[in-house]
Order: structure tokens, then C-alpha cells, then sequence
């Protein structure tokens, strides 16, 4: 395999057309704040939330604070 191929998938921002970048972003649900890192634009900072943290982690987090 080559560098290219064991690099994870560069993503490219829609609004700005340059690649994403990790970085700290703050999540807030319910009057509750998190800071995460995540991939987001350093232009426009839109940020990327993966399918799998939207349905996994960041469910359960809601659920959990809906519960109180």
C-alpha cells in the first residue's frame, strides 16, 4: 500500500472549497456545552460531524440529558 492509501479520506469543505482541518469545536445541547474535537473548516468553521458519532455517542449524550 502506498502513503495515499493508509491516510484517512481528506474532506473538502462545500461552502469554501479547501480541505477541513481537526479542531476544537463546542457542542451545546440542552444548556449543556462540550468541547470536541472535530473536523471543520478553518475558513468558515463549518464543522463535520461523522454519521457514527451523530447516531452513536452524541444519541446517547441526548438521551442521557432528555432523561434529567
Amino acid at each position: 500500500m502506498s502513503d495515499e492509501q493508509d491516510q484517512a479520506p481528506q474532506f473538502i469543505c462545500g461552502k469554501c472549497n479547501i480541505p477541513l482541518s481537526m479542531g476544537k469545536v463546542s457542542v451545546a445541547y440542552m444548556g449543556n456545552s462540550f468541547e470536541v474535537d472535530l473536523l471543520r473548516c478553518p475558513q468558515c468553521n463549518l464543522v463535520l460531524v461523522p454519521e457514527d458519532l451523530a447516531l452513536g455517542k452524541m444519541l446517547k449524550v441526548e438521551q442521557a440529558l432528555e432523561e434529567k
